[in-house]
């Protein structure tokens, strides 16, 4: 039985056995550390907080400190990975869109975790309520807040179609990081956090 949480064990399922894997602001190392030892991958972690930094190289992962919004560029070459993992990090980045695309440069895939602010929750505190939404998957208030793109399903995918990104598969969770057959059928309304496989459009 996995100990992974259930967003993360979706993701490993993703991933093929003996593949590079890039996991972009890898918080301790969980993903990672699992991957190395149940799907025997080659993986790094880009890690920005010294206490992650130091969870990870207990762990046995292979970090390297840095800010995402900087780029990848100084660290990988073009499809350097199979893989290239972002789980609740897209929100927070200042240039998402750029990061998306250097994902898809170093890796043949990526995939993505984020907050869905479409979550019908979130429309109702607008709505009704007339102040940013705060939540178990948004605890913070505006002005504390980590999440400076916060975006829905629709954003995400119209998103990826102006930058002739693929999407491969998508699945939606709940706060607990639960999947239920209901959130498929509205998964903008229902979803509390988004999970994207992706791939380039464009055949070089």
């Amino acid at each position: 039985m996995s100990l992974l949480r259930p967003d993360l064990d979706i993701i490993s399922e993703w991933i093929a056995p003996n593949s590079r894997v890039l996991d972009l602001g890898c918080g301790d190392g969980t993903l990672l550390d699992s991957l190395q030892r149940q799907r025997n991958v080659d993986g790094y972690g880009l890690e920005i907080d010294p206490d992650n930094i130091e969870a990870c190289i207990k762990k046995g992962v292979n970090v390297i400190q840095s800010d995402l919004d900087a780029g990848l560029s100084d660290y990988f070459n073009d499809e350097s990975f199979d893989y290239v993992v972002m789980t609740q990090t897209l929100q927070a980045m200042n240039y998402p869109s750029r990061l998306l695309k250097e994902m898809l440069r170093v890796g043949k895939e990526g995939i993505v975790t984020f907050p869905n602010f479409g979550h019908w929750k979130s429309r109702l505190q607008i709505a009704i309520g007339g102040h940013m939404p705060v939540s178990r998957s948004l605890p913070n208030e505006w002005f504390n807040t980590p999440n400076i793109h916060l975006c829905t399903l629709n954003d995400f995918e119209t998103l990826c179609e102006r930058l002739d990104i693929v999407i491969l598969e998508r699945q939606v969770v709940d706060v607990s990081h639960r999947n239920r057959f209901i959130m498929n059928l509205w998964p903008n309304l229902l979803g509390e956090i988004a999970i994207y496989r992706f791939k380039c459009g464009v055949t070089i």
